[in-house]
């Protein structure tokens, strides 16, 4: 029977933790699979790793990692799927905001011959128009930034084959963007269509300072567009500066000019210093993303590990 593992990472779930076990482990009932789940504590402070130890002991479909501190969603999603051991895997967040009913929609697809099936959103349930908004204007600037297509309006969730999942495990960058790595390997990708749902219980880990850092990892990680830009902005306000320059020394020329232009000059010195300090920010951005790079640190540390119990 085709072996099927469902990667869930965590982090303070707990008050969501329970009733999303109980949706996935009916789903995973009802599928012609030999079912599994993988939970990965991302360092929680709250009583998740008590609970997925309540949920060990009980069902022997479960597997879990403990990570040795919060590392972060990109790097607990890492573990997981660095530790499967499955024909497939589906990844999913805990807090029902992706139904775990859609799985079996996933699977179909996945036979059908897709390595790669990805949940996108046509609607989001429970958040604010500027959250929409600013999400919306994220995937469609990756969109138009990106050499690697990714797609719209869709976050982690999503299957993946075999050959894809180890195709995933050979990119061991320290700066990782999970939805522009799953693009980036290729291989057969297709859509499954939902309405996410509003988080059923707890409080999201991501505000908007940490989305904001989410997105400049996305762009500085799989486009070289703000570097070009930098250059094409310093090169436009050169020419600028230039025409200016030629107005200057013609309108002195023809008509003489006495102790004026204060106010043009600190103009024109503030917008080049602008200029200068925009695009010194992007080299550093990108400058510092090697630097991260060149330590080679590992992504994660695991601080204990639970298989799966045999049925």
């Amino acid at each position: 029977m085709p072996r099927l593992t469902v990667v869930v990472p965590a982090h303070n779930e707990v008050a969501v933790l329970e009733a999303f076990h109980a949706r996935l482990g009916r789903v995973l009932e009802e599928l012609p699979l030999d079912g599994r789940v993988l939970y990965v504590d991302d360092g929680s402070t709250d009583a998740t790793w008590r609970l997925i130890e309540e949920l060990l002991a009980r069902d022997p479909r479960v597997g879990a990692i403990k990570l040795s501190r919060n590392f972060g969603k990109e790097a607990a999603l890492t573990a997981g799927l660095d530790h499967v051991d499955a024909d497939a895997v589906v990844v999913i967040d805990a807090d029902l905001q992706d139904p775990p009913e859609l799985i079996p929609s996933l699977v179909e697809q996945w036979h059908a011959g897709f390595d790669v099936v990805y949940a996108t959103r046509t609607a989001r349930a429970g958040e604010t128009g500027f959250k929409r908004l600013t999400a919306a204007m994220f995937y469609r600037g990756m969109e138009r930034l990106s050499d690697t297509p990714i797609p719209r309006d869709t976050g982690d969730f999503r299957l993946l084959s075999r050959r894809a999942l180890d195709a995933l495990r050979q990119l061991r960058e320290r700066q990782r963007f999970m939805k522009g790595l799953f693009a980036w390997i290729g291989y057969r990708q297709t859509a499954v269509h939902y309405l996410r749902e509003s988080r059923q219980a707890g409080s999201t880990k991501w505000n908007y300072w940490r989305l904001l850092q989410l997105a400049m990892e996305g762009v500085t990680s799989f486009s070289t567009a703000p570097l070009r830009l930098a250059t094409w902005v310093g090169l436009l306000s050169s020419l600028v500066a230039f025409l200016y320059g030629l107005w200057v020394f013609g309108k002195a020329a023809l008509h003489g000019d006495p102790v004026q232009g204060y106010p043009s000059l600190m103009v024109a010195i503030l917008f080049l210093g602008g200029v200068q300090l925009l695009a010194l920010g992007v080299i550093g951005e990108y400058l510092g993303r090697n630097y991260a790079e060149s330590k080679q640190r590992p992504l994660y540390f695991i601080e204990e590990q639970r298989s799966h119990r045999a049925k």
